[in-house]
């Protein structure tokens, strides 16, 4: 059984109060690690030790911290195999899917970060010939960074790396069902040479450290990445305090499929979309509009696909959909399913739990389920299912798609699938979402702002979107 200790100030320590949350493997629904319940005496204690560290790391020049940060991902690197592992155990996605994304992502977020660090420029002007005026930026203080479970060291890494480049110190709250690779990274930063402080991190629960980390007078800002009940809760806290905040929230994302697109390409980027890390993603693509005059075609296309995908053991480098989360995550999506039914929905594939045999006949699979005949504009076309389901209509024109990608209280992203020049800038720009992927999906440029609109959340990170939360600019005006 694995134990897991917070991390505070460079050391490995008991949490104040010694209380557990059990962990769960998703393929075995056996409890396989104790997470710290940490309470606000835990975030004060962590909260103290990074604003102590603060005081020095956002003095030290920037080719130090890229150099310490270029070494956290070399060591991340070459030990890809061992924290790939560790992310199937303890989030049930495929071996594939965390070697390929989740952990080459984490290492690239460091080195993305720690090159835009060297390279960074400031804004200057000269008013009327007599003032010298110029932008200089300071890290903000302490961040509060709170991780969602879906792909957990990823977005972890992906709030730090900006965030100790830009010479913050951080406090982070991982998700209490995924702590595990987090709790490895502490090695990681050890070892690389990061002062003690610079990064906390502190296990347990949103209701406890997490409330006390927003809550926290000390810290300035709050990075969160979670559902949108949650983050509307962590805004109304930091408002309070007038902190600055960026939440990366849910999504219901429509992929429009044009009769004149690429057909085979939509198709098989489609099921990606749907059903890759078992729909758990925020970015997938769970509403698919596709043009009448290809529906069926469309349909005889994808379902035989979604049908045939191998859903079993994630540590298996052929299966393609893993364990979704938790046995309560399982139940909810199975439920919004039988919700389909009574609205009058066809299902088409799926629809029930994967029954599988051995050690992980207790695992929480659900087969890749699509469903047609609903209405867009009912609860399960609308409501964030995040699990392997996706709902298909038909639509007919230009204007009308739009329409109908639009009805949805989330803004996250979409993906647009027409080999129409005019076409493809018309609909993206009229999409009201943070992201449009025209004729493919999930390509991610780091230097573009990512966030979402709506119920999908607040404010942009990415590159100088990043550099922007983490530091306040300060103008200095210099007079001749």
């Amino acid at each position: 059984m694995l134990v897991l200790q917070n991390f505070i100030g460079g050391e490995f320590l008991d949490a104040k109060v010694a209380n557990f949350i059990d962990s769960y493997n998703p393929s075995t629904g056996k409890v396989y690690a104790k997470i710290p319940d940490s309470t606000e005496d835990d975030i004060n204690f962590a909260v103290e030790a990074a604003h102590k560290a603060f005081t020095k790391w956002s003095k030290t020049h920037r080719s130090v911290r890229a150099n310490i940060m270029y070494r956290i991902a070399d060591i991340l690197e070459s030990r890809q195999k061992e924290f790939a592992e560790a992310e199937v155990r303890d989030q049930g996605k495929t071996i594939t899917f965390a070697t390929n994304i989740d952990i080459n992502r984490s290492i690239y977020n460091f080195r993305y970060f720690a090159g835009y660090l060297l390279h960074m420029e400031e804004k200057a002007s000269i008013l009327d010939g007599r003032a010298f005026n110029y932008v200089k930026r300071t890290p903000s203080g302490v961040a509060g960074l709170i991780s969602p479970w879906n792909l957990p060291l990823y977005l972890l890494t992906w709030k730090i790396a900006p965030c100790i480049a830009a010479g913050c110190a951080c406090v982070c709250k991982p998700s209490e069902f995924t702590s595990v690779t987090a709790f490895m990274l502490c090695s990681v930063l050890k070892e690389a040479g990061l002062p003690d402080g610079v990064v906390n991190m502190v296990f347990g629960t949103g209701p406890n450290a997490g409330q006390a980390l927003v809550a926290h007078p000390k810290v300035r800002l709050i990075s969160f990445t979670g559902g949108t009940v949650s983050g509307l809760k962590v805004n109304t806290t930091a408002s309070m305090h007038l902190k600055k905040v960026s939440l990366e929230l849910g999504g219901k994302n429509a992929n429009i499929i044009f009769e004149d697109c690429d057909f085979e390409n939509a198709v098989t980027t489609s099921i990606k979309s749907s059903f890759s890390n078992q729909g758990e993603i925020c970015l997938c693509g769970s509403r698919i509009f596709v043009q009448s005059s290809i529906y069926q075609k469309f349909l005889d296309a994808f379902v035989p696909k979604a049908r045939d995908m191998i859903v079993g053991d994630p540590t298996d480098p052929q299966t393609e959909v893993g364990a979704l989360i938790s046995k309560s995550h399982m139940e909810k999506v199975l439920g919004y399913i039988e919700l389909a039914k009574q609205e009058g929905g066809v299902i088409e594939c799926g629809g029930g739990r994967k029954e599988l045999k051995g050690e992980l006949c207790d695992g929480y699979f659900v087969e890749p389920t699509v469903i047609t005949n609903l209405k867009p504009s009912c609860r399960v076309a609308q409501e964030e299912i995040f699990g392997p389901v996706v709902t298909i209509h038909p639509f007919e024109t230009e204007e009308e798609v739009i329409n109908l990608a639009n009805d949805s209280p989330y803004g996250l992203s979409c993906s647009v699938w027409s080999q129409n020049g005019s076409r493809m800038r018309r609909v993206a720009e009229a999409i009201d979402v943070g992201t449009v992927w025209v004729n493919c999906w999930l390509w991610r440029d780091l230097s573009m702002p990512f966030g979402g609109t709506k119920k999908s959340g607040v404010g942009r990170e990415g590159g100088e979107y990043s550099m922007e939360f983490y530091t306040e600019q300060k103008t200095v005006c210099l007079a001749d």
